[in-house]
């Protein structure tokens, strides 16, 4: 992945779906679920740029395009995104050993920035440990277990010499496994079912096309990211912090 852009993904994504489509429309929970099952998978943003311009072209020539219907979801784009990446790979293994480029001097975020995004979290996970306290005493533990874990990762973004950030991450992601197998346990069988309905919704129009990799992989993200969302957790990792 890109390093300049690698704390950026998301939101370059985003935004280039948006100028594809020509509307600054908000991208549903499951257009988010995909971009994130790209980025763990490491496609580079020129893959997944590629892959969408192609599927632009592809609706631009079929008859849904043709009768005034607009590509409205990442998911028809997940065919060509995936094969734009498996050009890119096939392409740098055929041109040799590639030079080991520098690493960026200066930071992508300020330390306040990271500091202050840890602060904020760490004050959301603890008023969640809050909040349902009565109701999920073992997710209310791991709650709170999470919540110091941020606060002990504070003296890290103040210490002397450049930050660390890809440890940080490293981290953070540790850490975000770990509640999600919480939420995932703990949530009552009404809340997991809620969010089921509302992903195969969600998914129906595109279930033909994705293979079962894709859509054991487009499942697991869309159920985190909306299980967060119901216990109003914030999304710990430092792609969001923009």
């Amino acid at each position: 992945m890109e390093s300049f852009n690698y704390f950026n993904y998301f939101t370059e994504v985003e935004e280039y779906f948006w100028r594809k489509r020509g509307a600054h429309l908000l991208v549903s929970p499951l257009d988010w679920a995909i971009v994130e099952t790209w980025q763990k998978a490491g496609i580079p943003l020129g893959a997944v740029r590629k892959g969408i311009d192609r599927a632009f072209e592809s609706w631009g020539r079929s008859r849904r395009a043709a009768g005034g219907r607009q590509l409205k979801s990442l998911a028809y784009c997940v065919d060509a995104v995936l094969d734009a990446a498996a050009e890119a790979q096939e392409a740098a293994a055929g041109s040799g050993p590639e030079m080991e480029r520098p690493r960026p001097v200066a930071e992508p975020f300020s330390r306040d920035d990271v500091r202050n995004y840890l602060e904020r979290n760490r004050a959301r996970v603890r008023a969640s440990a809050e909040k349902h306290r009565a109701k999920y005493p073992g997710l209310t533990a791991r709650l709170a277990e999470t919540a110091n874990r941020l606060e002990e990762l504070l003296p890290r973004v103040d210490s002397p010499g450049v930050l660390d950030l890809e440890d940080l991450e490293r981290r953070l992601a540790v850490l975000e496994d770990k509640l999600t197998a919480a939420l995932s346990s703990d949530a009552d069988e009404e809340t997991l079912l809620s969010v089921r309905r509302e992903m195969d919704r969600s998914l129906a129009p595109y279930r033909r096309k994705m293979s079962a990799e894709q859509l054991t992989q487009i499942e697991r993200q869309y159920t985190q990211k909306r299980l967060f969302e119901r216990f109003d957790l914030p999304r710990l990792s430092l792609f969001y912090l923009t």
